[in-house]
């Protein structure tokens, strides 16, 4: 038999592919938007579009779109798979230790975090590699030089090339480039998903209130709920995000020096260049994270439902 985590993160993986795909180019401008110092940290969203459209065409919005599905993939593969089945052994855990089974099909608020640590420094780690190809990819097309004037536009490479340059450039050790604040970031998916089950959980408890039954969630409310819940998450972490970029996407030959200490690397970009450049390319992050969410949870729910029916006996 099937186990209920494998299907999740079945479920979890199959749904992240649907929403990265739908969403792919405002992640690329977003990227793009922290990497870039050359480019106004104000920048509107319909403008960036623009300038990448007129310096590299609609192939510009999709660089790294392939590392990027696998990033995806493998990141909620795994997310899930260790997110169901850490809650699994909590809530064996707790039939255990008590003698009756009521009200313990559902995580408490600490249960949710502590699921959510587990499960997302487990996914960090595993894709970080993905992830500094895909970041290379996104953003090589847009890198400046000393005077700002605009470089020559780099070949397009696949993901097997790009790994082998970066291995070959800048070693093994630099495929977990940005881990730091990569698992500063597993509080991203924490909030999100603890915000989620709560917001979840409020919701059937209000309509069974109000209804007297309980009354399923429909794909509309994953929809919403997921969108809010990315939002309070994204809101809150962006920083990191920025910093995760620049150093995944800087090589070990660069002028400019990295900074493997978080806290040290988000104060020299607020010296550098303001609060504001912790925050650039928020508003194409926020309008993909949201939408990325919402059709994730109301996908992953579809496909789990699906796949349920098709491996019952």
């Amino acid at each position: 038999m099937v186990s209920e985590s494998l299907v999740h993160a079945c479920a979890g993986g199959a749904g992240g592919l649907v929403a990265m795909t739908a969403t792919y180019p405002l992640m690329a401008i977003s990227t793009r938007a922290a990497v870039d110092r050359s480019r106004k940290p104000g920048e509107s969203l319909v403008q960036a579009v623009r300038t990448v459209l007129a310096e590299e065409g609609l192939l510009g919005l999709y660089d790294g779109l392939g590392s990027s599905l696998l990033g995806i993939g493998v990141s909620n593969f795994v997310y899930y798979f260790f997110f169901e089945a850490a809650r699994d052994f909590i809530l064996t855990s707790k039939r255990l230790t008590r003698s009756t089974t009521a009200a313990l099909g559902t995580l408490t608020t600490l249960e949710s975090i502590v699921a959510g640590l587990l499960a997302g420094s487990a996914t960090a780690v595993a894709s970080n590699p993905i992830w500094v190809v895909n970041t290379r990819q996104t953003v090589r097309t847009t890198r400046r030089t000393s005077e700002g004037a605009a470089a020559p536009v780099l070949r397009r490479l696949s993901f097997l090339a790009t790994l082998r340059s970066i291995v070959e450039k800048d070693g093994v050790r630099a495929l977990w480039k940005g881990i730091g604040p990569a698992l500063v970031l597993v509080t991203n998916p924490v909030l999100q998903y603890t915000a989620f089950e709560q917001l979840k959980t409020w919701v059937l408890a209000s309509r069974a209130a109000a209804r007297g039954r309980a009354q399923p969630l429909r794909d509309w409310d994953y929809f919403w709920l997921g969108a809010l819940s990315k939002l309070i998450a994204t809101g809150i972490t962006y920083p990191q995000i920025v910093i995760k970029a620049r150093q995944q996407a800087i090589s070990n030959d660069a002028d400019r020096p990295q900074r493997a200490n978080v806290w040290t690397a988000m104060t020299d970009v607020v010296h550098e260049e303001g609060l504001g450049g912790l925050y650039r390319g928020i508003s194409s992050k926020l309008l993909q994270s949201i939408l990325t969410a919402a059709i994730l949870f109301a996908s992953k729910e579809r496909i789990y439902q699906m796949t349920k029916t098709l491996l019952a006996p």
